[in-house]
């Protein structure tokens, strides 16, 4: 097998970042018991209803579910929308929102809907943010698009810099991916940016993904979505959520998508076809998840005590500053020799297995990867656990 680090960028790019780090420290033994801040996996616990609407609902297993899902899971998912994000217009429950199995499988599936439902383009591409999500670059590369990556550097408060697109790019788009509040980096974009965005995806014709998987992890002002910017309107524009974040049930793979009414119905006759449908008895745990906000509540207080340790623990090092939004640290280790050399150091010597930056990331064509400098830290230990954690990380580095 070829050594990762010797493989051309552009075949990188397409490898899951925790395969590469698996590589990177095969045969490594670490120098105190393992702590994994790796995976955006949340340990919190789930709520206290699911075991009890799951039995209620038992019987649903012995039938296959609708693709768009169930009536009681659009209404309480919609109305959740519109709580949240104050809509001045209600969401059709019937021909604007969709279940998904988890959001990572819908993000893929949308470009591959996009490139047949955008009008045809010469050489089209699909604008990915840099770093990304990795099914965002699967999707462009299944759908045979150009993945174009826009890079979101710190002078630029971890944001793409839309001043960069230029008309020629932007006539050939078919899709653009967003996240906000962003993974890694936990940016929030504001109302203003957010617009911005919905203004280039009409002028342009292309179609606007946004992906607010961490809409609900905050410890300061809730973010604003998509959906409110759109004021009402939601042409060009898909908005991507789930629970595995929100309400801590990240192996219950339940999300949705919600906009663009002539899309979504595109996007229905291909996941008729080809997409994995959501059981009816997870549809009604999430119908739950999305009537109660009790349990969410608790889990940001967990995730804000956690924040509180490392702004005691870390404080100005590394460039940290408490994110806006998300549950990761994105530590600046650039003078340590850059993220590959950190992680493999941490694990080696403190037992704290972090993530690269580097390989959430793609090169620019300057040679320049935005996530080279840093170390992706996930805050979904207890406090416990993630304050031995960060007194190790500490101690390593300095």
């Amino acid at each position: 097998m070829t050594p990762d680090r010797e493989l051309p960028s552009s075949a990188r790019t397409t490898r899951s970042p925790f395969i590469r780090l698996n590589e990177l420290v095969a045969g490594v033994t670490p120098g105190k018991p393992g702590i994994n801040l790796t995976l955006g996996e949340p340990q919190h616990p789930i709520p206290p209803f699911v075991g009890e609407v799951l039995a209620r609902s038992l019987k649903d297993f012995g039938r296959y579910p609708a693709t768009k899902g169930t009536e009681r899971f659009r209404d309480a998912a919609a109305s959740w929308l519109e709580r949240r994000f104050a809509l001045k217009g209600t969401i059709d429950r019937n021909t604007q929102l969709l279940s998904l199995n988890g959001t990572r499988e819908g993000l893929f599936f949308a470009a591959l809907t996009a490139k047949d439902y955008v009008a045809k383009r010469g050489n089209p591409a699909i604008l990915v943010p840099n770093p990304f999500y990795a099914a965002y670059v699967a999707g462009a590369t299944a759908s045979g698009c150009e993945a174009v990556f826009m890079p979101a550097w710190r002078e630029k408060g971890f944001l793409p810099d839309l001043d960069a697109l230029d008309d020629k790019l932007l006539s050939r788009t078919v899709a653009m991916y967003f996240g906000s509040p962003s993974n890694p980096q936990g940016s929030v974009a504001g109302m203003d940016y957010l617009k911005r965005l919905i203004g280039l995806a009409r002028k342009y014709n292309f179609m606007l993904f946004s992906d607010e998987c961490y809409s609900e992890i905050y410890t300061r002002e809730k973010p604003p979505g998509m959906l409110e910017a759109c004021e009402g309107d939601y042409t060009n524009v898909i908005v991507f959520n789930s629970l595995s974040k929100r309400s801590n049930l990240p192996g219950m793979r339940v999300g949705l998508a919600v906009g663009d009414v002539k899309f979504m119905a595109k996007f229905l006759d291909y996941r008729n076809v080809v997409a994995p449908q959501v059981p009816g008895p997870l549809q009604e745990v999430a119908a739950a998840a999305y009537d109660d906000e009790a349990h969410v509540e608790e889990n940001r207080r967990l995730y804000r005590l956690k924040y509180d340790l490392a702004d005691q623990i870390v404080g100005d090092r590394y460039g940290y500053s408490r994110p806006a939004g998300g549950f990761f640290l994105w530590l600046d280790v650039a003078k340590y020799g850059g993220s590959e050399k950190v992680a493999l150091k941490l694990w080696q010597e403190a037992g704290v297995r972090t993530l690269p930056g580097g390989y959430l990331a793609h090169d620019q064509a300057d040679g320049r990867n935005p996530g080279a400098d840093f170390i992706r830290v996930a805050m979904v230990q207890d406090q416990e656990i993630t304050a031995e954690a960060l007194h190790r990380l500490v101690a390593v580095l300095d």
